[in-house]
């Protein structure tokens, strides 16, 4: 079962004139589906944006749903002579 992720008009978000649309659109996607920017195609602006933009609606749509974050688990090494 494959799921259905929504475009960037479908939300709301208004793409900036200054970014390539289809990049944006990919670096949205590529955000909703839980990816890291580990290529180097990945590192365009218009690429970035999509992807802080996904980022930042998933943010808003957990919030409105009542799913907390859960704060950063932190490991501490120490060592003791």
């Amino acid at each position: 079962m494959e799921n259905s992720y929504p475009s960037p008009q479908e939300v709301g978000i208004r793409i900036p004139p200054h970014v390539k649309k289809d990049v944006f659109c990919a670096g949205f996607r590529h955000g909703l589906q839980g990816g890291h920017l580990v290529k180097a195609e990945y590192m365009r602006l218009s690429f970035r944006e999509g992807y802080r933009a996904a980022k930042l609606y998933l943010r808003e749509v957990r919030r409105s749903r009542g799913i907390l974050e859960f704060p950063v688990r932190w490991r501490v090494r120490m060592k003791t002579a």
